[in-house]
């Protein structure tokens, strides 16, 4: 009697690298999948600035009362103030995902720990994208507390637009915002928070990609090897947005403040920043920045790697595991 020989099950890829993918469907998709993203998770980024500029609470006390405020009182395209501006980040998004999949990619060549190379190569990508973005960001966080109730309480030193020029429509309001900005400080003056930038997003995407990878890993040695990888994915990504949020938290209300209200220098806004709050200042818009930094973590991770497996090699789909 002859005995049956069972076929060993295939070695599945648990990360798709740079070099399986065809670029000429990846970076159109991924431009889409992005733009899609940031559009429908657009008003939280909005919220949160709001939460994170405002004075103790005085304008809202939380993020469903400033969600619930700001469309009663300016609509739904007061949710989307700056939001054409912002969009620009899909461009630099495109510089930060080849920097971060090269850096990766380089990294491997000399067998480099995963979790070592998501942390560098995340962090080398930040750095190099938020050299494009700031400009952007600086008008955009303006364009984003237009119209924000200040109950007495004006965001010091912060840009004024007349309200003649309100009423000729948000280019023209973008336009006096870009002309008063290079009034104030000059070119710098679209770079400030420049360092506060690099000092809260860099460490940020680095943790953010080094623990992806880190609960990718936990959870691939205790589930099962028929459980879905993406779904591993989409989960190791929101548990890294909710991880490296709370870690970053102050260090991203300082950069917004910088930029927002022109302050001097980092320490001077981490010291008006604890004389308002003191230790508030670690959960100041938190709730805010948590839901959009895991909705956002779990949307961008879901495209991500959806597109990662339509745009891989011929040769390789087969080792590819939904």
């Amino acid at each position: 009697m002859s005995s049956m020989v069972e076929t060993p099950p295939p070695h599945f890829i648990k990360n798709i690298e740079w070099d399986m993918m065809d670029k000429a469907k990846f970076f159109p998709l991924s431009m889409l999948s992005s733009f899609t993203v940031r559009c429908a998770l657009y008003p939280l980024t909005l919220i949160k600035t709001r939460l994170q500029i405002q004075k103790h609470n005085v304008m809202y006390r939380g993020m469903f009362d400033a969600y619930i405020k700001i469309f009663r009182h300016e609509g739904v395209s007061g949710l989307y103030k700056g939001f054409w501006v912002s969009s620009v980040q899909i461009v630099s998004g495109v510089v930060y995902i080849s920097a971060y999949e090269g850096t990766r990619h380089s990294l491997a060549q000399r067998n480099i720990d995963t979790k070592v190379r998501a942390l560098v190569a995340g962090g080398v990508a930040s750095a190099l994208s938020q050299t494009i973005i700031v400009p952007f960001d600086v008008v955009s966080q303006h364009l984003m507390m237009m119209g924000a109730p200040d109950k007495g309480h004006k965001i010091p030193n912060s840009i004024y637009v007349k309200e003649e020029i309100m009423k000729k429509g948000r280019f023209a309001v973008t336009a006096e915002i870009v002309k008063q900005i290079y009034q104030c400080d000059g070119i710098r003056g679209f770079y400030r928070g420049y360092t506060a930038s690099l000092c809260a997003y860099v460490p940020n995407s680095a943790l953010w990609w080094g623990f992806y990878h880190f609960y990718q890993d936990q959870f691939y040695a205790i589930l099962p090897s028929w459980f879905s990888h993406l779904l591993i994915q989409t989960a190791s990504g929101t548990l890294g947005g909710f991880s490296t949020t709370i870690l970053t938290n102050p260090l991203d209300i300082v950069r917004a403040r910088l930029q927002v209200q022109r302050i001097d220098s980092i320490s001077t806004a981490f010291k008006d920043l604890w004389h308002e709050e003191g230790l508030k200042m670690f959960s100041k818009g938190l709730s805010a920045r948590l839901v959009q930094s895991a909705t956002f973590s779990f949307s961008i991770i879901l495209g991500y790697e959806t597109i990662k497996r339509f745009s891989v090699n011929e040769e390789y789909k087969s080792l590819i595991r939904w």
